[in-house]
């Protein structure tokens, strides 16, 4: 694998920045401020409905012509601890983005059931294991709710661009991992990707290490193909998530994987596996030293960065100037 550098100039200059179913809300939006608090069916996961919190650009209820970008986020409970709301009145203040739509689901009661894969021509979850059980068992589902019922819905009720470019999904942990599925999945409906601390270990086989490295789904989803027209991936990862090292080969696991996503593996038995590379993706390895909206699927590594709400809270603005840059502005 590559081992990145961390420049640190670059590094100083970021610090410095940093449906089917009834809602349980009128249709009409509240204060641009206070998030529209929604509950909608879900006939997979009744007599559970999904949580959804809906929240409104600055001014938004006077510009009645306009339509907005809209991000999609998972852990939806996760928004004041991560900051999404003073993030984003920053942003707006020092006129960094564009105003967007940001819909924040709320987990699943049981979360490790929908956040994982799954593959939509066999309308089928692809369920990994784990220490504490199978991931992903109602992946298919989830995903397939989210992209066929929810988006409706938001188009329906918002005045949203109600195209893949207009949409944007993100998640941390499994929450990356299904954020991943959602847009690779359903590139016709996501035209961009985050993923914080994507779970990209999740494999069918953990018998063994190298039974890992060859059975990881996240990848080989990648390595069966083919690429996703258009579609744009920012990932981040923190520098101290673990210490695990499955292949030894000195760098953290996390980091690994998202790396063997992004450009393939090639292992000590011979074992290989095409990346994002391999489809014809530019890659940057570096975002944190050329932060760019160029290339096609971007890594940003956050030094010291754990697997931990505070990293993500601190990865969020750089996504977000990734993600809904002004015209002529620089992601940075």
């Amino acid at each position: 694998m590559t081992v990145l550098r961390l420049v640190a100039l670059p590094w100083l200059l970021l610090c410095g920045l940093l449906v089917a179913g009834s809602a349980s809300a009128a249709d009409a939006p509240a204060a641009d401020d206070a998030p529209v608090q929604l509950q909608l069916d879900a006939p997979a996961f009744a007599p559970e409905r999904i949580k959804v919190a809906v929240y409104l650009p600055p001014g938004y209820a006077g510009a009645s012509g306009r339509r907005y970008p809209v991000l999609y986020a998972n852990d939806g409970q996760d928004m004041a601890a991560v900051g999404l709301q003073p993030t984003l009145a920053r942003l707006y203040r020092e006129r960094a983005i564009e105003p967007v739509i940001v819909v924040a689901i709320r987990m699943l009661d049981d979360r490790a059931s929908g956040y994982g894969l799954s593959d939509r021509a066999g309308a089928r979850s692809l369920v990994g294991g784990s220490r504490i059980g199978p991931i992903g068992t109602c992946a298919q589902d989830y995903s397939a709710w989210v992209a066929t019922v929810l988006v409706p819905y938001v188009d329906a009720h918002y005045r949203t661009h109600r195209t893949a470019r207009g949409r944007t999904v993100l998640g941390w942990s499994l929450g990356a991992l299904n954020a991943f599925n959602l847009g690779w999945q359903y590139p016709e409906v996501f035209g961009r990707v985050g993923a914080f601390s994507p779970s990209f270990w999740l494999a069918a086989d953990r018998s063994s290490a190298t039974a890992i490295q060859h059975t990881r789904l996240a990848q080989a989803m990648v390595d069966h193909g083919p690429g996703r027209a258009g579609l744009k991936f920012w990932f981040a990862a923190g520098t101290t998530e673990e210490t695990a090292d499955r292949d030894g080969d000195g760098i953290n696991d996390t980091i690994d994987d998202v790396q063997d996503l992004l450009e393939g593996y090639r292992g000590a038995d011979g074992f290989r596996a095409r990346g994002l590379k391999q489809l014809g993706y530019s890659i940057n390895l570096d975002y944190a030293g050329h932060p760019s909206r160029r290339a096609d699927a971007s890594l940003f590594l956050l030094p010291g960065g754990q697997h931990n709400q505070a990293s993500w809270k601190r990865m969020l603005p750089l996504f977000l100037r990734w993600a809904y840059a002004r015209p002529r502005q620089k992601p940075l």
